[in-house]
């Protein structure tokens, strides 16, 4: 199987007129993302300032449409799990099913609310719902 990071067409480039316009609406899902990161992050990682500018550039780019990897510009999702292994590792390590990160985090906000349905961002018009919705 070819990898992504060599064989895959670029990633589009984000619509920062549609972010800028989610930003307005959705900011509380932003603050939310933002909680979840900011109470898993590894102080070790780095400094503070810089865990601060990585789980806002993450709570951004989940408001975006494409997977979150490619919402960030990286070249796949195996350097998003990285980052997000690296800064935020009690997180991921919860990531036991290795459900899709923008799902995971929305069930994450969701468990600590006590919701049992929970609707995930942006997704309805993804090429890849099926395989983020399949029967769970």
């Amino acid at each position: 199987m070819a990898s992504c990071v060599t064989d895959c067409p670029p990633a589009p480039s984000p619509d920062w007129a549609a972010l800028a316009a989610r930003m307005q609406t959705r900011r509380d899902e932003v603050d939310d993302l933002m909680g979840l990161l900011r109470d898993h992050t590894d102080p070790a990682a780095g400094s503070a300032e810089a865990a601060e500018a990585v789980a806002w550039a993450i709570a951004c780019a989940s408001l975006g449409d494409q997977h979150l990897w490619q919402d960030l510009r990286l070249p796949s999702r195996v350097e998003l799990s990285a980052l997000i292994g690296h800064w935020f590792p009690a997180l991921a390590a919860r990531n036991t099913q290795h459900m899709k990160w923008k799902k995971f985090f929305y069930r994450q906000l969701c468990l600590r609310e006590d919701l049992l349905i929970c609707k995930s961002p942006s997704c309805g018009v993804c090429s890849d719902r099926s395989l983020c919705f399949g029967a769970e």
